[in-house]
């Protein structure tokens, strides 16, 4: 399969996931689950590249383990966090804005805000590996092994903050209270920090082939998510509002990339 059609076919799968999970949001009135089927959708969208893919095997291999390694881990995280919090405060303020405004149905608004998006985004971040997968030419340069390092880096990095955050979270005597501790002391988003990271590495080890190349639109994309648009932007804004020392904390810690705190 070329990569066009390669492309073509994942998205239809994304469209068709996202269907059904809209349809079940329409039972459950609560579409915050979402985030973590994003996680496994892109999952989902590297092991159907691997099917249908011709390329060289030990990339493919590669590249779908360690999609396989960052989806499940972190779809899985989301998915519990989503059991343990119920409905996503962000999510439920979205929706009441748009719905106020333009006097949609709320089938019409998770369509279009919620699940249409989210599987278009998927598509697009997961485009390293989707064309990574295409070509059949043999080998692994230092590109890809600088990638691979990368991709484990991030994968790691994330991992740990979500795991350190789950854990404050879970102390009582942290109720309202700012985490800036271990990972959060450095970033803001230490998560979306390692997330980037870890496409970031899953394109270069994809960009030693030219359709791999071309699939740069990917991360970008992503890292432009997460740091302008619907990550921590959303994020913060709803932070600010419930966090007295959140202010301060801005102050001190970068926003993305991790750097020593500032002092005083």
């Amino acid at each position: 399969m070329d990569a066009l059609a390669l492309i073509a076919a994942n998205l239809v799968l994304a469209l068709t996931l996202f269907a059904g999970l809209w349809g079940l949001a329409q039972v459950t009135r609560d579409p915050s689950f979402v985030d973590a089927f994003w996680a496994f959708g892109i999952t989902l969208v590297a092991l159907s590249s691997f099917l249908l893919a011709d390329g060289w095997e030990l990339r493919q291999q590669i590249i779908t383990g360690l999609v396989m390694v960052w989806g499940l881990r972190l779809g899985g995280h989301l998915f519990l966090r989503w059991r343990a919090e119920g409905v996503d405060r962000r999510y439920q303020a979205l929706l009441a804005s748009v719905r106020e405004k333009r006097g949609w149905s709320y089938a019409r608004t998770t369509a279009l805000f919620v699940f249409l998006p989210q599987a278009c985004l998927l598509w697009i971040t997961g485009l390293p590996a989707q064309l990574g997968q295409v070509s059949a030419e043999p080998g692994l340069g230092l590109l890809a092994f600088a990638g691979i390092a990368l991709a484990v880096f991030g994968i790691g990095f994330e991992a740990v903050a979500d795991w350190q955050l789950a854990r404050f979270k879970r102390d009582a005597a942290n109720d309202g209270q700012v985490m800036d501790r271990g990972l959060w002391a450095w970033s803001r988003h230490p998560n979306y920090f390692g997330e980037a990271a870890t496409w970031w590495g899953i394109w270069l080890i994809a960009a030693e082939t030219q359709p791999g190349l071309l699939a740069i639109a990917g991360p970008i994309f992503l890292t432009f998510t997460l740091t302008r648009w619907s990550g921590a932007p959303m994020l913060e804004r709803t932070v600010r509002q419930t966090r007295p020392g959140y202010a301060d904390y801005v102050k001190r810690v970068s926003a993305f990339i991790p750097w020593p705190p500032k002092r005083g």
